[in-house]
């Protein structure tokens, strides 16, 4: 589905984190939000997902997300927070069939379909041998890879990753980008995610959106964000922006010398 935000902002305590954004996402596309530090990428998902107030409007189709019930809401969105607050004493397969919630009834019990979601999940992104351990034994990334499984058994047509990468070694980094980018183009699934790795964020999404204090500065494609005089602007860093012949560009940062 296609996601729309108009005049979107979100505030804490008064203080504008993400200012007056227009922007529409259609649908099967992968928008990349990237920005330093504080430039509001998080607090952008995190609106987007009613997890915190926000003015303007989120339209996932015809879906107005500020009138939606929480069920409703989830069988529309999908969220992998940045730093997920997992409880240790459940399994790893009982913890993704909770994405599969919205799709419950309440007291009742999950169909076929839904273990079969969950089951395909487990395997793809190599839970396998962890399916009955509990999480509190799990180490940062193979929790992460959890949390990014039971997002996805929501089967919601918007995907919202924050840094869904972040604890993830470089294989296992490539396999959950893989599997997304796969899911979203057999499925139409619109994908936002916000991402510190310019590379990555360059190889895997449509678009860029860069975010700078709340505010959108540059829009497009991998080559025409990510330039060297552009992150020297607005990340503060020196960095040589390398194109290779098959369209993929890769972000280099280089030494500072004599400013330190």
């Amino acid at each position: 589905m296609k996601l729309a935000l108009t005049g979107f902002r979100v505030e804490y305590d008064g203080c504008p984190v993400v200012v007056g954004l227009d922007e529409t996402v259609a649908p099967g596309e992968w928008l990349c939000v990237i920005g330093p530090n504080g430039a509001g990428k998080s607090s952008l998902l995190r609106g987007i997902a009613a997890l915190v107030d926000s003015c303007g409007s989120v339209h996932i189709g015809e879906h107005d997300i500020a009138t939606c019930t929480p069920r409703e809401a989830a069988r529309l969105v999908a969220f992998v927070p940045q730093d997920p607050v997992l409880p240790d004493d459940i399994s790893v397969y009982d913890y993704v069939m909770l994405g599969r919630n919205p799709y419950i009834r309440p007291f009742g019990r999950e169909s076929g379909h839904d273990r079969n979601v969950v089951s395909r999940l487990i395997g793809e992104l190599e839970l396998g041998m962890f399916v009955r351990r509990m999480l509190g034994t799990l180490s940062g990334g193979e929790r992460q890879r959890v949390v990014v499984a039971r997002a996805l058994a929501q089967e919601s047509p918007v995907l919202l990753l924050d840094e869904p990468t972040s604890a993830l070694d470089l294989g296992h980094q490539q396999r959950a980008l893989e599997l997304v980018d796969k899911l979203r183009r057999e499925r139409g699934i619109t994908v936002v995610s916000a991402m510190h790795d310019l590379t990555l964020a360059g190889l895997y999404a449509d678009r860029l959106l860069l975010l700078h204090q709340g505010v959108a500065v540059a829009r497009g494609d991998a080559r025409s964000v990510l330039r060297s005089e552009t992150l020297a602007e607005f990340y503060g860093i020196s960095a040589r922006v390398i194109h290779e012949r098959d369209g993929t560009v890769v972000v280099v940062p280089q030494r500072m010398a004599g400013e330190l």
